[in-house]
């Protein structure tokens, strides 16, 4: 797995799709967050608070991580070198740990210039002390543990396409299902006052908002680690069926 991780990372950073992807991300969130008249936090009326970016934030990551993800196993399925590694001595869970990991790094690197945001709202704060640590500390945690999850996501639907553009449309879609398309159908008429609290609790934002009010609940968690668990599973039948069916051509020839 080491060595996988490290190959991915050393991909991603000699590339510029993965600059080009994290340069995007901080710029449209540094101009929704400070510059945007609709919604920055520099209004007159506003309260110093980070609320604006958390709220956004989701919404960039679901383009982020699918253009970081797209091309994890498109590009060994569409270069053939899916059967290279298949020869060395790794085994599925390994190759896709490795390609999680690397991922997941690669968005955490994306998030932590973000951090100059809470230092910057502690000093245009009147009152001392007045930022809401906890809060802040929450929101974090639920940002990673999100895109935990859409990176997961991202991996497997990487693993269902040859080609990078539609690995990375798949993904999109999906990961926006999952955050706010449950939350969309528990708000149809015809499922309020009876299921649309349960409908609710699938989707992500559900669990996302819940971590951001600062209280981290073991439910939340656990329900992000079953997200991350179930796309790492689909992602290893996937691949075995890929090879299942190379193998059977092979033997047909």
């Amino acid at each position: 797995m080491r060595s996988i991780f490290i190959k991915e990372l050393s991909s991603f950073f000699s590339s510029i799709v993965g600059y080009i992807a994290i340069i995007v991300f901080l710029v449209a969130s540094g101009l929704f967050v400070w510059v945007l008249p609709d919604s920055t936090i520099l209004r007159s009326d506003s309260y110093a608070t980070l609320d604006v970016f958390f709220e956004l934030a989701p919404w960039f990551l679901i383009l982020l991580i699918p253009a970081i993800t797209m091309r994890s196993f498109a590009d060994e399925f569409r270069g053939g070198t899916i059967e290279w590694l298949a020869t060395k001595p790794l085994r599925d869970t390994d190759v896709i740990l490795g390609k999680y990991f690397a991922a997941l790094v690669l968005v955490v690197f994306a998030l932590l210039p973000t951090l100059i945001y809470v230092y910057t709202i502690s000093n245009l704060s009147v009152a001392e002390n007045s930022i809401d640590t906890g809060g802040i500390i929450g929101s974090y945690a639920g940002l990673f543990l999100l895109a935990s999850g859409f990176t997961a996501i991202g991996i497997f639907c990487s693993s269902l396409a040859n080609n990078q553009i539609v690995g990375f449309l798949i993904s999109l879609f999906a990961c926006y299902l999952l955050y706010s398309g449950f939350e969309s159908l528990s708000k149809v008429p015809a499922f309020v006052n009876g299921i649309d609290y349960y409908l609710g609790m699938v989707g992500m934002s559900f669990h996302y908002d819940s971590i951001s009010r600062g209280l981290i609940d073991s439910r939340d968690v656990i329900y992000f680690l079953s997200v991350i668990i179930l796309f790492i599973s689909l992602t290893r039948l996937s691949l075995q069926s890929r090879t299942w069916d190379t193998a059977t051509q092979d033997q047909i020839h």
